[in-house]
């Protein structure tokens, strides 16, 4: 995925603002990436002065570092999150490509059953259009389907490869990934649409319609903007 990253610094900007945004009381959503993974550390020292919080995982990584840093965890089967916070592989207006990490399946589920959903993310983010590929989980034996039908869409589909591993990425629900660029997406929501009609797709990175805030870092600070500001 064609992706630049921003400063340390600017993630940590992003990170510290939505984890202030956390309430005492609250169900977090702790969503994947290194972004994320800013907000997640800041929560955890909120914990240790004195914030009482549950937190919902989207992933492996994000559950290893909400132990690590004494978060206690729950379940969505056992409560509803109040906020969700997460990251984002490119941003446009309020709608997201979302995937880099292959969780955009869980992180979607919980974003959707949260009242709130917070974006961090750094200035390299932010687009006029989306245009990154679109990251698609896949049944392992729909790949030849999906493909086909990615490639009818206009679409041109590569079969993420793992790193340091030989074969694909499995995500941590089995299945396979599908990244498929599309070139300027002009309209997201139709392909959003598209994209979940075919058979042997579980999710793909289109998030329409389902941020309420972005915390943007900068180098000085954090730009946070509000969905009813617009």
């Amino acid at each position: 995925m064609k992706q630049s990253g921003g400063t340390d610094a600017q993630k940590r900007h992003a990170g510290e603002s939505a984890a202030d945004a956390v309430s005492d009381g609250d169900v977090v959503g702790l969503g994947t990436g290194s972004t994320a993974a800013a907000a997640i550390r800041a929560l955890g020292r909120r914990v240790d002065s004195g914030l009482d919080i549950r937190g919902i995982p989207t992933s492996y990584q994000s559950r290893q570092l909400a132990r690590e840093v004494s978060i206690p965890l729950t379940t969505l089967e056992d409560e509803t999150p109040d906020l969700a916070i997460d990251g984002a592989d490119q941003i446009a207006g309020f709608e997201l490509i979302k995937g880099g990490g292959a969780a955009h399946a869980r992180e979607k589920l919980v974003a959707a059953a949260a009242d709130r959903m917070l974006v961090v993310a750094d200035e390299t983010k932010l687009a006029e259009t989306l245009d990154v590929a679109v990251p698609v989980e896949v049944l392992p034996d729909a790949v030849p389907v999906v493909d086909s039908a990615l490639s009818a869409l206009g679409g041109v589909p590569e079969l993420r490869s793992a790193v340091r591993k030989d074969g694909p990425v499995v995500t941590d629900n089995g299945n396979l990934v599908i990244d498929c660029e599309f070139g300027a997406i002009r309209s997201p929501d139709e392909l959003a649409t598209d994209l979940a009609s075919f058979p042997g797709v579980v999710e793909h990175g289109l998030f329409i319609d389902m941020a309420d805030e972005i915390h943007v870092g900068t180098d000085s600070g954090v730009e946070v903007l509000c969905r009813d500001a617009r």
